[in-house]
């Protein structure tokens, strides 16, 4: 198996050894509408701060859950601390594979911190020789008992061809 350098620290942990933590990261509300602009999604539990506080049940402005989810590649970036930027011919690719279990298990309040955990689930290599690494993920929001997001994601790397 020839294993891309950038990512050898994580191919070389343990199944059930963590990955690592990202650093926090701040969900604003531009970043909050600017989801719902670009999936048109105008719900004002997410966008109307004044709206979400006087009418929602939170007592003010949340995430689209989506959003939480789709800020998992960022945090995971962060966690491992490694480039984006890789050479297909001689790395191979990586692919998202899919999600698992996931749960939306509490609201991230607008303006609020978030920071993910990524453990090393499982590993296999398939007929075709791609290799689908699992990772149970933890999404927590800074001063909250309660995850905002917990499950499972599934990624693949394709060995360069040759």
């Amino acid at each position: 198996m020839v294993i891309p350098s950038t990512h050898a620290r994580i191919w070389q942990i343990k199944i059930g050894d963590p990955i690592g933590m990202s650093e926090w990261l701040t969900v604003t509300q531009q970043m909050i509408c600017e989801f719902g602009a670009t999936t048109r999604d105008p719900d004002p539990m997410h966008l109307d701060a004044v709206w979400a506080a006087q009418n929602g049940p939170f007592g003010g402005a949340i995430a689209y859950g989506f959003l939480t989810v789709s800020l998992l590649t960022t945090l995971f970036n962060s966690a491992v601390g490694d480039p984006t930027a890789r050479e297909r011919h001689t790395e191979g690719s990586y692919l998202n594979y899919g999600l698992d279990r996931v749960r939306l298990v509490a609201p991230v309040p607008a303006g609020a911190s978030v920071r993910g955990h990524f453990t090393i689930a499982d590993r296999r290599q398939d007929a075709q020789g791609r290799y689908i690494t699992t990772v149970d993920f933890s999404v927590e929001i800074m001063g909250h008992d309660r995850p905002a997001l917990v499950g499972q994601w599934l990624f693949m790397w394709i060995p360069p061809q040759t």
